[in-house]
């Protein structure tokens, strides 16, 4: 037996709450094509997604720990695939179109450079004066026109609900300029439901990777309310926090976030009174929202991971390090634009030469940017002959 579209598009009929968006009910894409036979609009998009080069380059990517720190931190990739499966939880939960949110989850962190938010803030600064660097804004750049896949067009030619919901993620880190996607309007429902499914990994999984490594302590969430939470029912012991008691305090404070969450955005969303997506997005506020006591919680939880994992002296090492990695790295390519690989250097002419370097260097994992980095030397401007691409 063979699923065609338009069987599954009645699926989502039948299955989807109503201010859910319906693949059916897409703005489409700004390139015409033939719809796939078998799959959804919205699951040609994630399988695009998936195959991109950009997204393979997420497992060399920093989180908070460079790749090189470790095997088992978790890295831009791992960190999206988290997100994804916590955004088709939330979503099946909440009746929202799961394979829309897989989609939005997996292109969310696709325009972050190496080294993470460090990177983004050295590029940020040298392209000052051109555009500055923003991920959201990158991440977009890659499905509408870096990546090369398709005879007729640039980019992946991804449906208009994805494509907005890329421009309006919004956490804590991010800030969305929607200028070309109705900014009148809120994010989506699954939008709203990726950002918060974003926020829930990065904060979790950060904490995770931080006591892992020993730079947090047990100690130190004495005074956590999400930690305190757990306590009980795990009954741990802060001198003698092994491995398990650590996966077990982490998988109970994403349980308890998710199902507030959830309840919540319920909740809200039947106050509000919407009834189709639209009804949603012209809110004056997002409907996907934790209860008051579980958010002060959660900015609790990020304030301390701000000052004690963000801020401590290895990972300010880290960061230090990496800014003056890529700015030696666009500072060399800028002077030698020579050295940008054949693929890159035919951009110069429409991008122009600062935005082509700072899509080259983007692109780089963490590893490929340490070895350009080695291969250069970079503090006299002198490169070596040898062309490379990633």
């Amino acid at each position: 037996m063979l699923i065609t579209r338009a069987e599954l598009h009645a699926k989502e009929k039948h299955t989807l709450a109503t201010y859910a968006f319906r693949s059916a009910d897409s703005k489409g894409r700004e390139h015409t094509e033939a719809e796939a036979q078998h799959r959804t609009a919205f699951q040609r998009d994630r399988d695009r997604i998936l195959h991109t080069t950009a997204f393979r380059r997420l497992e060399y990517k920093t989180q908070v720990f460079l790749n090189t720190e470790g095997d088992y931190y978790r890295t831009r990739l791992t960190h999206t695939l988290e997100v994804a499966q916590l955004g088709r939880s939330m979503a099946r939960t909440l009746a929202a179109n799961e394979d829309l949110i897989e989609a939005i989850c997996l292109a969310h962190d696709l325009g972050h450079p190496p080294f993470g938010h460090s990177g983004e803030r050295a590029l940020d600064k040298l392209l000052m004066e051109h555009g500055g660097f923003d991920h959201n804004k990158q991440s977009l750049r890659i499905v509408t026109e870096i990546e090369q896949r398709y005879p007729d067009f640039a980019g992946l030619n991804l449906s208009w609900e994805v494509r907005e919901a890329i421009v309006k993620h919004e956490t804590e880190y991010d800030v969305s300029d929607a200028r070309h996607f109705n900014p009148g309007l809120r994010g989506h429902l699954e939008a709203q439901i990726a950002n918060a499914a974003d926020e829930l990994a990065y904060t979790a999984h950060d904490l995770d990777d931080g006591l892992r490594s020993g730079i947090l302590h047990p100690r130190q969430l004495d005074d956590i309310a999400l930690c305190d939470r757990v306590r009980g029912s795990i009954e741990w012991d802060a001198d003698d926090f092994d491995e398990l008691t650590r996966h077990r305090m982490i998988r109970r404070v994403i349980g308890l976030e998710t199902r507030d969450l959830v309840a919540t955005t319920s909740a809200n969303i039947e106050f509000s009174g919407a009834s189709v997506p639209i009804d949603i997005q012209k809110l004056d506020h997002n409907v996907v929202a934790w209860s008051p006591e579980f958010e002060m919680e959660n900015q609790q939880l990020r304030d301390f991971l701000r000052k004690h994992l963000y801020r401590h002296s290895k990972i300010e090492l880290m960061s230090k390090r990496a800014d003056e990695i890529i700015d030696d790295l666009y500072n060399s390519y800028i002077k030698h634009p020579d050295m940008l690989p054949a693929t890159s250097a035919e951009h110069i002419q429409t991008r122009g030469l600062e935005r082509t370097v700072c899509d080259y260097i983007a692109g780089m994992t963490d590893r490929f940017a340490l070895g350009e980095h080695a291969r250069f030397d970079v503090k006299s401007a002198q490169v070596q002959n040898t062309k490379v691409s990633i």
